[in-house]
């Protein structure tokens, strides 16, 4: 059973149904209830996804034997800094690294974009996200936008790549 991770369009098929389950997830626990496939519809509809593509972001998945799994985006702000965002594993598949590797891959991402310094934002409720970021070295950092939904801000320093890193890696590629 193993994990592997490439940049998606975010609109693929499978990226789309990471995107409805996130949003349903995350929209459900704020409600306390289940979330409508009318209200994830509305909650999809404009949501900056479109972003996520070269060389304003990037969208990766996540596959678990090679299904569809995870997922998690970058929204590059400026030369220096990204946002990190929709982070998701499917709850069945929680527990067997799928958010560590989504984290390395965003970074790993980060880095060919030239991106030094990681940010992202979470709510009170989503207790996992935010143990999952400290884990894996985002420490919590004043606020840096005053978003709807946003209770806690995250930021991370990335160590410049090393050579066989840069040689491997670019923006859009795996």
């Amino acid at each position: 059973m193993t994990w592997t991770w490439a940049p998606e369009p975010f609109d693929s098929p499978d990226a789309t149904l990471l995107r409805r389950d996130y949003y349903g997830e995350v929209a459900g626990r704020y409600w306390g209830r289940p979330a409508t496939a009318e209200e994830i519809d509305e909650g999809l509809t404009d949501d900056g996804a479109d972003r996520l593509v070269p060389p304003t972001g990037q969208f990766v998945v996540g596959r678990f034997d090679g299904a569809a799994a995870a997922c998690a985006g970058l929204l590059v702000v400026d030369a220096d800094t990204a946002e990190v965002t929709r982070v998701f594993v499917r709850p069945g598949h929680r527990g067997t690294g799928g958010g560590g590797l989504l984290m390395a891959a965003v970074e790993e991402t980060a880095r060919a974009f030239g991106i030094r310094t990681l940010r992202l934002d979470t709510r009170d409720d989503l207790v996992e996200a935010r143990g999952l970021y400290a884990k894996h070295g985002y420490r919590e950092v004043p606020a840096f936008h005053r978003r709807q939904y946003a209770e806690h801000w995250f930021a991370k320093e990335l160590p410049a790549p090393c050579p066989a890193s840069e040689a491997r890696t670019t923006p859009g590629a795996p």
